[in-house]
């Protein structure tokens, strides 16, 4: 199984959308919260060149490769789920 994570901050509604989205598909994630943190903001900047959230990283944990999904849409993020299945 695909390793989850989340990068979000409170008051973003996308960011509410996908976390209910991945709930509602029963897929576990891990939610890191940017407010308030602008050194997290900068971990996104130096790894995808961007500052914004949300943005999913799906990943393999043992090879430690993840792919980030960093555009707005939920279907940007369930084309990147159904990829990593794919590849399984």
């Amino acid at each position: 199984m695909a390793n989850v994570v989340v990068w979000s901050k409170v008051g973003c509604h996308y960011c509410k959308d996908v976390k209910n989205y991945l709930t509602e598909q029963n897929i576990v994630f891990q939610d890191i919260d940017v407010t308030d943190h602008d050194y997290l903001r900068e971990v996104l900047q130096a790894k995808y060149g961007i500052r914004h959230v949300p943005v999913v990283e799906i990943g393999d944990i043992e090879k430690g490769k993840y792919q980030a999904v960093t555009e707005i849409g939920i279907e940007y993020l369930e084309k990147a789920l159904l990829q990593k299945e794919e590849v399984k």
